[in-house]
Order: structure tokens, then sequence, then C-alpha cells
């Protein structure tokens, strides 16, 4: 049974993290099949929004330290650099991707968990969601899997070094505060909340979708504001050469769903 249950409907693809015994822990094969769905979307043009979420109880309980092995047996520094590569090229996919990634947290975003709802473009939450940098409670550094390059950036130096150097949790609440997420809403409301910001994200043209997650990821690192107008300019320039533009103006005038032109991945 795959850890990863991936259901597509129409455009959208529902990511289902699927150990809810395990609180969606992140096991090797299930490291795997998240690093490879992510990846192979770089190449879809079937797919224009994702939705990933757990099963059961939470969202990812961060790695699956029972799958560990003996922690007292040697290990190699080059196979360890591997084993951490392989986790860590899940999120770098998740931001390659041009399709906007939505996080449903439901319950704990623990270690690996956090940095994969950090790395999702929006996130809605449930009263239950607690977040935390789970990594520096179990020996390690908080600074892992992209956590210290996503949460200052999203809640600046001081907040983020708060939850960093504690291993605190970040309650629905406080997320909601510090912008990290950007709704709470009951857990049998969740995919109500979703699909409403992806109908919303269907609006937009094809190109135009992936053009804006493009910008705003190399904005954040941009130089300057001349060089975020440079991108912006030649982006725009592109989505209005774009054959499904006139649709998206004319949907847009008319008050009604826009019908792009179909696309195999």
């Amino acid at each position: 049974m795959a850890e990863l249950e991936l259901k597509q409907d129409g455009e959208v693809v529902w990511a289902t993290m699927n150990r809810p015994s395990r609180l969606n822990a992140l096991s090797r094969g299930l490291v795997t099949e998240l690093r490879e769905f992510f990846t192979g979307l770089y190449w879809r043009r079937d797919v224009r929004v994702v939705v990933l979420q757990g099963a059961g109880d939470a969202f990812c309980a961060g790695l699956d330290l029972k799958e560990r092995g003996d922690p007292q047996a040697p290990r190699g520094i080059g196979a360890g650099l591997t084993r951490q590569r392989e986790i860590s090229e899940i999120v770098i996919a998740m931001r390659r991707c041009p399709q906007p990634i939505m996080a449903c947290i439901n319950g704990a975003a623990a270690g690996g968990g956090f940095a994969l709802a950090l790395a999702s473009d929006v996130r809605i939450a449930t009263p239950s969601a607690r977040m935390n940098a789970a990594f520096i409670r179990i020996g390690l550094s908080a600074c892992d899997i992209g956590v210290s390059y996503f949460l200052p950036r999203m809640v600046g130096s001081s907040v983020a070094a708060e939850y960093m150097l504690t291993g605190r949790f970040i309650d629905a609440e406080r997320a909601y505060q510090l912008g990290l997420v950007s709704r709470i809403v009951a857990k049998d409301a969740l995919r109500a909340e979703a699909q409403g910001f992806v109908d919303d994200m269907l609006h937009a043209t094809p190109l135009g979708l992936r053009l804006t997650k493009e910008a705003l990821n190399h904005a954040i690192d941009a130089q300057g504001l001349e060089a975020v107008i440079a991108m912006e300019d030649r982006n725009q320039i592109l989505a209005s050469s774009d054959g499904d533009f006139q649709e998206g103006v004319s949907a847009f005038l008319e008050k009604r769903a826009p019908n792009y032109a179909k696309r195999e991945g």
C-alpha cells in the first residue's frame, strides 16, 4: 500500500501522507514517495495545484525514529549525508515545482513535517495544529530541511530563534498571528476551505499561475526592487502573449469560469 496516496481530480492532485498509526511520520518509503512525486511535478502540465495533507489526526510527526535501527551502530559520514539529502531534496523539489502547494495542517507538524508545511505555498490549519522544529529536542540542530531558510523569512529572525532554539510548539492561534497559516477552520471544514483556495487558483491561466509562483520564489532573495521589477515585466509579457490570456480576460468580463486549453503531462 502506498504511503503517499495520490488522487487527481481534474488538474488538482490531493496528496495524503498515509501512515495514520504513526502520525504520518517520515519512513524511508514515504520519503522516497514524496521526493519522487514532487520532483516529477516539474514536468507535468496536467497538474496545476497540489493539496498536501495527512491522514488521521496529524499532518506529519517528522522522521520516524523507530525505523532508524541501532543508534549505536557505526555510520559512515558519506552514507549519512546521502540519507540526509534524500530528505532535504523534497523541500527543494516543492519550491522548484511550478504548481502551488497548499498544506492542510491538522494536528502535529513536527520536525520534517514542519519543514513540509513551511515549504508549501499556502497553509491552512485546524485548531489542533501544532508545529515545531523538533530536531533540537532529539540531539540535532534545529536548522534542518530548509527550516532555517523559511522560518526567519516568514516570521523574522527573533521569533524564528525563539522557536528554533527551544523546540517549543507553535499552536494554531499563534501560527495565525505570525502569518504562518492563512486560516484556522474546523477539521471537518478543512477540505472545503482548501477547495475554495484551489478554485480561485484555477481561475488564473496555467502559465500565469506558474509564473507567479516562480516570481514569488525569486523575489524573496532578489537583490533589489529593480531586479524584481525586471522579472515581473518579463513575466507579464510572457503571460499576455500566451494563448490562454484572451480566455482569461473573457471569463473575467463575462463573470464565468475560464475554459483553458487542456494539457497533457
